[in-house]
């Protein structure tokens, strides 16, 4: 096998699955290029040292440019605070990079088209980190979606639940809570999680026309982990907005972190003409399937067991009705973007297919302060 020389930045949960991913692509799947943990690059060099130990990077840096600038270093992997995105992707790209990196792609769309347009005039692959498009269940509606199952789609719905910032005490900021800061995030539950629901949906049903949206911040100042100063909070809590399809077909969406009892609960389902299809990240290895034109004695929702070797990714694990994970859709990503190398195949979804994604989440804030439909940008 070809070595790929990794340089992972960020050492934080999304480091770690990463760093699993890229450790066991090759026990499972048979691929011509095999990624070598070549570096991990953190600011805190003790942490980073300690990172690199236990996962068995070769090397550390402290410096995000040094680690670009290395020449034994083939893909920089982003695992970094959304703030820091497009200056490291851009820097990777106009060092020849190969650049995986985390979602949201960007802090709003104009941030996302110079990334966009640094990957293209580079010509070096890409891929973004939305992952649960590699859940075996969601690749297979997927497959039943384009084979024409469902026939013409009439509603797709989606949630994505937590409760773990209700406290007020809870601050904001730092390595722990960047996601709380705006400064750092960019937004709250729109670019956190539903950007995770609207690039399934995407994915699944085509590309969304126009929202109209609202949210909201429950608790409105918090303490800053950096400054220990009491500010504003700039993120939103909760959102839930409407959305119509180009294909026609209308949707919800909703997200909080304001959700008592859910830690991540996050569901869709869509409804077509001749069949019906629901999943369930608490239960990711099942799809619910109703089909209209089954015999009306025995008709009724079936749940798919997604384990044999003919559903997909399966063939790779372990014997039919031993289950699968979430770590194991990073596995399958990573092994999606090695095959691509192998041929002239793109990885998806790329920068592009998150810019569009980005789109949705930019219409969705603005519709929320202007209380308006706002049409999505188109990608050019």
């Amino acid at each position: 096998m070809k070595p790929l020389n990794v340089g992972l930045i960020g050492y934080g949960f999304m480091g770690r699955t990463h760093s699993n991913a890229f450790r066991k692509v090759n026990n499972f799947f048979d691929l011509e290029y095999q990624p070598v943990l070549k570096a991990i690059c953190a600011r805190d060099g003790e942490k980073a040292t300690a990172f690199a130990k236990k996962w068995g990077y070769e090397s550390v840096e402290t410096d995000w440019r040094k680690l670009i600038a290395r020449d034994d270093i083939d893909l920089i992997d982003i695992a970094t605070p959304n703030n820091t995105h497009a200056e490291i992707a851009m820097a990777a790209a106009k060092a020849g990079k190969m650049i995986l990196c985390e979602k949201p792609l960007s802090m709003n769309g104009p941030e996302g088209e110079k990334m966009v347009a640094a990957i293209k005039k580079a010509g070096v692959p890409n891929m973004v980190w939305y992952n649960y498009r590699r859940v075996p269940a969601v690749t297979l509606a997927k497959q039943l979606i384009d084979e024409g199952k469902l026939g013409r789609i009439f509603h797709y719905r989606a949630k994505f639940l937590q409760d773990w910032t209700i406290s007020k005490d809870l601050p904001q900021g730092g390595a722990g809570l960047w996601r709380l800061d705006v400064k750092a995030a960019g937004s709250g539950v729109t670019g956190d999680l539903l950007a995770h629901c609207i690039d399934t949906a995407i994915w699944l049903n085509g590309s969304i026309n126009t929202v109209t949206a609202m949210t909201e911040t429950f608790i409105k100042e918090r303490k800053h982990t950096l400054t220990g100063k009491v500010q504003k909070v700039g993120i939103d809590d909760a959102c839930a907005f409407l959305a119509r399809f180009n294909n026609g077909s209308l949707a919800t969406f909703e997200s909080t972190r304001y959700a008592r009892g859910h830690k991540a609960l996050y569901t869709f389902e869509i409804n077509g003409e001749n069949a019906s299809i629901a999943w369930d990240l608490h239960d990711l290895h099942r799809l619910q399937y109703f089909d209209h034109r089954d015999e009306g004695r025995t008709r009724g929702w079936r749940s798919i067991h997604v384990t044999d070797p003919d559903q997909p990714y399966m063939k790779n694990w372990w014997v039919p009705g031993l289950q699968i994970g979430y770590e194991h859709t990073f596995i399958h990503q990573v092994a999606d973007f090695l095959k691509s190398l192998e041929s002239t195949k793109s990885a998806h979804p790329d920068f592009r297919d998150a810019l569009e994604t980005q789109y949705v989440c930019d219409a969705v804030l603005k519709s929320a302060k202007t209380g308006k439909w706002e049409k999505v940008p188109k990608l050019k």
